[in-house]
C-alpha cells in the first residue's frame, strides 16, 4: 500500500477518535516499574496513540515517561510476546498492524473461556458480586453520556474481568488478557459508530441479569452473542481503515 493511502488511513483514525497520550507513570507504586511501562504502552497501543505501521524509540517513550531506558527495553519484549510490536534489530521497532487472522483467533479463544465463566457466574455469584456488576453499567451508562469512549472500554474490560474474578476463575482471565491485543484495537476502532455504545450496554445488561437469575443458559447465550459482535463490525473497519489492518485471510469462524 502506498504512503498515501497510509497517510489517509491514519488522517481518518486521528478524526474519527480522539488519540490521548501516554499517561505517566506512578513511580510509588511497588509494581515494577517495566510491567507499568508494558501496560500504559498496550494502552496506548489499543487507543491509536501509536498507530499500526510507526516506529517507536525506547529513548523517546522513557523520556516520555520519565524512566530509564532498560524497563522500557522490557517492555517492548512483552510487547512483541503480545503481538503489538516488531522489533527488527539494527533497523528499529514498529507497530505491528492488526491481524485479522489474530483477531478471529483471540475472540474464539475467548468465546470458549468467558461463556464458561458466565455459566459459573451464574451458578456461584453473590448478591455482592452482582450490585457489583449493576454498578458498573450504571458507569458505563455515563461514560456514553460524556462521550468517552475511553472510560467505556475500561469499564467494559472491568466487567468482564470482574465476572471472572467473583467466582475464582483468574486463571482464565489471565488467559483472555494474554491473547486479546488485537481484539482490542478492533473494539477501540469500533467505537461508537461500527458497533453503537447502547448496544453494547444492552448486551451487558442482559449478562448480568441472566446470572441475577442464575440462568446459566441465558447467560451463556447473552455472552456469546456479546463477544460475536465485533464479527459484524471488522468488515466495516477494514473498509475505512485499510492500512491500519494486516489482511490476511483467517480460518473459517
Amino acid at each position: 500500500m502506498g504512503l498515501g493511502n497510509e497517510c489517509q488511513g491514519v488522517k481518518r483514525v486521528e478524526r474519527d477518535q480522539e488519540r490521548p497520550g501516554l499517561r505517566p507513570i506512578d513511580m510509588d507504586s511497588n509494581e515494577p516499574v517495566a510491567r507499568r511501562v508494558f501496560r500504559e504502552l498496550r494502552r496506548a497501543i489499543v487507543r491509536m496513540v501509536f498507530l499500526p505501521g510507526q516506529a517507536l524509540s525506547e529513548q523517546e517513550i522513557a523520556d516520555q515517561l520519565g524512566v530509564s531506558r532498560q524497563p522500557v527495553r522490557e517492555a517492548f519484549i512483552k510487547l512483541a510476546d503480545a503481538g503489538l510490536l516488531q522489533i527488527k534489530p539494527q533497523r528499529g521497532s514498529f507497530i505491528v498492524k492488526i491481524s485479522v487472522k489474530q483477531v478471529f483467533d483471540a475472540r474464539f479463544v475467548r468465546e470458549a473461556v468467558e461463556v464458561a465463566v458466565a455459566a459459573r457466574a451464574a451458578a456461584e455469584a453473590s448478591p455482592r458480586h452482582i450490585e457489583e456488576f449493576r454498578a458498573n453499567l450504571k458507569q458505563q451508562s455515563i461514560a456514553i453520556e460524556e462521550r468517552d469512549n475511553g472510560r467505556f472500554m475500561e469499564l467494559d474490560e472491568a466487567l468482564h474481568r470482574s465476572i471472572a474474578m467473583s467466582v475464582g476463575c483468574d486463571y482464565a482471565w489471565r488467559v483472555v488478557e494474554e491473547t486479546k491485543a488485537q481484539m482490542d484495537r478492533v473494539r477501540y476502532l469500533s467505537m461508537p459508530d461500527a458497533t453503537p455504545l447502547p448496544r453494547l450496554i444492552a448486551q451487558h445488561t442482559s449478562i448480568v441479569d441472566a446470572i441475577a437469575a442464575h440462568d446459566a443458559d441465558a447467560a451463556q447465550a447473552a455472552m456469546r452473542l456479546h463477544l460475536r459482535e465485533i464479527l459484524a463490525s471488522l468488515p466495516e473497519l477494514e473498509k475505512r481503515f485499510p492500512a491500519l489492518f494486516n489482511h490476511d485471510i483467517p480460518d473459517a469462524p
